[in-house]
């Protein structure tokens, strides 16, 4: 554990979170701002800082989110690697993101987010 990370903190029951699912090793939790409806982040226990770090741990995490994301008929399953690629919490994290037509989100490489030029 890393004390100063906060999905360490949760995983090891020193902060508030709202559990949907838990595995022996991973957790699933509700974010704080959830970009939609059934917004899950899915987090492994291992502190490792991203999905670069370890293939194992990756691997895993994944397949838990997987497991979620197979009862959605549409979703964004998402992970980021570096500051420069979004990512926030140097502790790795899937986000499983329900979708629906018309929702408007943009992923981070659509037109919508691209800089006029």
């Amino acid at each position: 554990m890393v004390a100063s990370c906060v999905f360490c903190r949760i995983v090891a029951g020193l902060a508030p979170a709202d559990v949907v699912r838990e595995w022996d090793d991973v957790i699933a939790i509700r974010p704080l701002d959830p970009v939609t409806p059934g917004h899950i982040l899915v987090i492994p226990h291992t502190h490792v800082a991203d999905v670069g770090e370890d293939a194992f741990v990756s691997t895993h995490t994944m397949a838990c989110a997987a497991e979620l994301a197979a009862v959605l008929p549409d979703a964004n399953v998402i992970t980021s690697k570096g500051r420069a690629a979004t990512q926030t919490v140097a502790h790795l994290h899937l986000h499983v993101v329900p979708r629906t037509t018309g929702d408007h989100l943009p992923l981070p490489w659509t037109p919508q987010q691209q800089p006029a030029g």
